[in-house]
């Protein structure tokens, strides 16, 4: 098979074979699949699209192959941590955080999956079969798309709650796990679509440069898909901004000065929630971007015609670079998260004997933790109690204060 392989490199583009006018017997189902295990169909389409005529699949690893087998490394190392984090600490064990930690998840899978995919590219290609290569790609397009859907479970989630003026309660943990459930089923049911027949094997002149037995009306199709939940997770968190700044308005104007004042810093800290979860939108947009527009100039130009297609290794990349950046965000953002962080990492090492982070000209990390001092909590009558130095203090919550109907029976 090997040998049979190698002498087809080199040869002229072909004309299409085939195309599937009418449903296949199923004499002519086991035929289709029997094609998912011949080694010459790679080949075949790989010439067809000009991926062949450099060196790349005739070498080994080349130095940009191993920086991204580094990244990968990184992203599987953060989003690891984050979710052990997540585990450990029982601050984090509420619905809201469910999707949090399944966003993590995918990232993690989704280095996993790239690492894996860098592993079996070059020269080991053209010897996978098409049901190989189908998983192969399919692994990094699934845990990647399960990134995406996160994105949007969370954001329906926080315009449910704050249309619905209804906390997190543990009645709200069928809801979380509805729409993690949903998330991959999505994801996966976009992941197999290929490998279940819409694929371009013997259509060549439908194939996809950048991913060349995927067909062009396929790739379309996940980026309409994602441009729609794109645009639809920007719309909702726009809604649930109005929302805050409304109901905040609204409550100040019933307060007194020093109320008012209390009022405000204690809200910041919901705010400052928002920012994050707008920060991590704002950067998976700039990740992603460039990989959409690419998959649009496959889908309008002609193989052979746009050079640039070559270099799609490159935005992909960057889109992985997103995986890399949400754990660095959710630290830098999120006092409770790097508090969790550094427990678990290094608590000798950055921790002095009176509970203070030490000075190593990191801004960021400074924060507390003093042995009696226990994180807030939020209690059921929509009080917030605080320990620290032995002393209780009991004060009205935020949440509270801006959503009173929240907490009403």
């Amino acid at each position: 098979m090997e040998a049979s392989s190698s002498a087809r490199v080199g040869i002229p583009p072909t004309t299409p074979i085939s195309v599937f006018s009418a449903p296949p017997s199923p004499h002519g189902y086991l035929e289709f699949f029997r094609e998912y295990q011949d080694n010459s169909v790679i080949v075949e389409h790989y010439n067809y699209t000009g991926k062949l005529q450099g060196d790349r699949y005739r070498e080994g690893l080349k130095p940009e192959g191993i920086a991204f087998l580094v990244v990968c490394l990184l992203i599987v190392l953060e989003n690891a941590v984050v979710l052990l984090a997540i585990w450990k600490n029982k601050k984090f064990h509420l619905p809201m955080y469910y999707l949090l930690g399944n966003l993590t998840l995918s990232d993690l899978l989704a280095g996993i999956a790239y690492m894996a995919n860098i592993i079996m590219s070059g020269p080991y290609t053209l010897k996978l079969t098409p049901l190989l290569w189908f998983l192969r790609e399919g692994g990094v397009f699934i845990t990647l798309a399960a990134s995406v859907i996160s994105l949007l479970a969370i954001a329906i989630e926080r315009h449910v709650t704050m249309v619905t003026m209804r906390p997190y309660h543990g009645a709200k943990r069928g809801r979380m796990l509805a729409l993690i459930g949903a998330s991959w089923a999505l994801a996966g049911f976009l992941g197999v679509l290929p490998i279940l027949g819409w694929n371009c094997i013997h259509r060549l002149d439908q194939c996809s440069t950048v991913l060349p037995l995927y067909a062009k009306s396929y790739i379309l199709f996940c980026v309409s898909v994602f441009s729609a939940v794109l645009i639809a997770i920007v719309i909702l968190y726009v809604r649930v901004f109005r929302i805050v700044r409304s109901n905040t308005q609204r409550q100040r104007l019933g307060l007194s000065g020093s109320m008012r004042k209390g009022l405000a810093k204690k809200s910041e800290k919901y705010i400052a929630l928002l920012k994050t979860v707008t920060i991590v939108l704002g950067v998976f947009i700039a990740c992603w971007l460039p990989l959409f527009l690419l998959l649009l100039l496959d889908f309008f130009f002609p193989t052979r015609t746009c050079r640039l297609l070559y270099k799609a290794d490159y935005f992909l990349g960057v889109a992985m670079v997103n995986s890399l950046l949400n754990p660095i965000i959710y630290t830098l953002t999120s006092k409770d998260m790097r508090r969790a962080i550094l427990r678990l990492l290094c608590w000798p090492c950055l921790i002095t004997r009176d509970g203070q982070v030490k000075n190593i000209g990191m801004p960021f990390l400074e924060c507390s933790f003093s042995k009696t001092e226990v994180a807030s909590q939020k209690l059921d009558g929509g009080l917030e109690t605080t320990v620290s130095s032995g002393n209780v203090i009991t004060t009205p919550s935020p949440i509270k204060a801006l959503y009173p109907k929240l907490f009403k029976s």
